[in-house]
């Protein structure tokens, strides 16, 4: 009896944690349609939080996509592979990564005004205009060559502390700002609020 009644909760508390995750990803995406701010915090291992305040009206399917991809865990474990001090860090780099979006910068025809000044998280690509689907970047120092060719979607409001100790502590171990392994900042997790 007490197995079976073992058995029952721990269905009943699973059905609950399952519907109260879906509430949460409802709630977002009404929120994301009626234009509320959101926040994502970026928990780095060892370094601390990020926080960006995200911006979608300037990008708005580079926002969805982004905090579709943070709700579902996507980026948990995942680090940041690509660091040049003075300039950027890119994270979220997978094997199996997610399909690619529509490129919201100005060159790709569509009109995003935000710039690539100290803070501002983008979308990484390839040469291909619609190529971004889930690897990010981070400025450290302002970099106005990247605007109007790359979707910027949002700006760091609180951590930048972090930003720079990561830039200036892990040494490229490769061209082009490549990062062993080993030495990989790793995202404990991104989690998204809304205000």
């Amino acid at each position: 009896m007490k197995k079976i009644t073992a058995i029952v909760l721990c269905a009943v508390l699973a059905l609950c944690l399952f519907g109260c995750g879906e509430k949460t990803q409802e709630k977002q995406k009404e929120a994301l349609e009626q234009g509320k701010i959101y926040f994502a915090d970026i928990d780095i291992a060892g370094y601390g939080i990020i926080t960006v305040r995200l911006d979608q009206q300037a990008a708005p399917k580079t926002v969805e996509n982004f905090v579709n991809l943070a709700n579902d865990g996507f980026y948990t474990g995942l680090t940041f592979h690509r660091i040049i001090e003075n300039f950027m860090m890119q994270g979220g780099a997978s094997e199996n990564p997610p399909d690619s979006i529509v490129g919201e910068f100005r060159s790709n025809g569509h009109e995003n005004p935000l710039e690539h000044t100290r803070g501002a998280i983008s979308m990484a690509r390839t040469s291909e205009p619609n190529s971004a689907s889930s690897q990010f970047f981070i400025v450290h120092q302002d970099s106005p060559h990247l605007d109007g060719d790359y979707a910027c979607f949002g700006y760091v409001t609180e951590g930048m502390e972090v930003v720079d100790a990561i830039c200036q502590t892990v040494v490229p171990s490769g061209g082009n700002g490549a990062i062993a392994e080993k030495d990989q900042p790793v995202i404990n997790s991104i989690t998204i609020r809304t205000q």
